[in-house]
């Protein structure tokens, strides 16, 4: 699994995307136009660390965007150079895990968009059915227990020093107000691998609504069983 993380494909991919994504500079303060540079310049380092299992990202930063409803919704903004191993990392997870989600989940996978989810709704409606739940998980990215999500990774990835890897993001810490605060729990929102395991985590509830019979429609945090 190693050799296709740092396989050039992949890394070429991973590149591109991120500078397509374009996005905010992390506590580095390096804008995304400079990452193809930087890396030129130190890929050999970074490399050799990601393979020895030493490579140590840093704290995300913490950004606030107000929700239309009140209150805010925390963002960690990685570096861009960790924004492009995380996006490495999640290119060569996705095929192993999204073929294995539920059919009822549609937030950030592929070859799916929200529109996929409103219109699958709409079937629920149209075959009849007319009571609806919306639920919201609180704070769900925020309360993520990493032990918990590292068991799930376990279980289909092997490669120790990528978990290893993994569990560096989930606990690099953010950096509040020049001063970095220890994330012993959460996936911080902001970075290309966050959506991926969050759905990793959410996984097991699908199957459990599914095995009840219900109709519903997840997207992310939000899922709106229908009877």
């Amino acid at each position: 699994m190693m050799e296709r993380l740092l396989s050039r494909e992949n890394l070429l991919s991973a590149l591109q995307r991120v500078e397509k994504n374009k996005g905010s500079h992390g506590v580095d303060e390096m804008p995304v136009k400079f990452l193809r540079a930087h890396l030129l310049q130190h890929w050999q380092e970074i490399r050799h660390s990601i393979e020895a299992g030493t490579y140590e990202p840093m704290p995300v930063r913490r950004v606030e965007i107000p929700k239309p409803n009140g209150g805010v919704r925390l963002l960690g903004i990685p570096t861009v150079t960790d924004r492009f191993i995380q996006q490495a990392i999640a290119q060569i997870l996705t095929p192993i895990y999204d073929p294995f989600f539920s059919e009822h989940s549609y937030g950030f996978r592929p070859r799916r968009r929200a529109h996929d989810a409103v219109k699958k709704a709409q079937g629920y409606i149209e075959e009849g059915h007319r009571w609806v739940v919306d639920m919201d998980l609180e704070k769900f990215f925020d309360k993520v227990n990493h032990d918990r999500l590292m068991g799930l990774l376990a279980k289909r990835v092997k490669d120790k020093t990528i978990l290893k890897l993994i569990r560096k993001y989930l606990e690099s810490g953010v950096m509040i107000n020049g001063l970095e605060v220890i994330s012993e729990e959460g996936v911080p929102q902001g970075g290309p691998l966050s959506p991926l395991l969050s759905n990793i985590m959410l996984d097991e509830l699908d199957k459990e609504l599914e095995s009840r019979g219900h109709k519903f429609v997840r997207y992310a945090d939000d899922c709106v069983p229908r009877k």
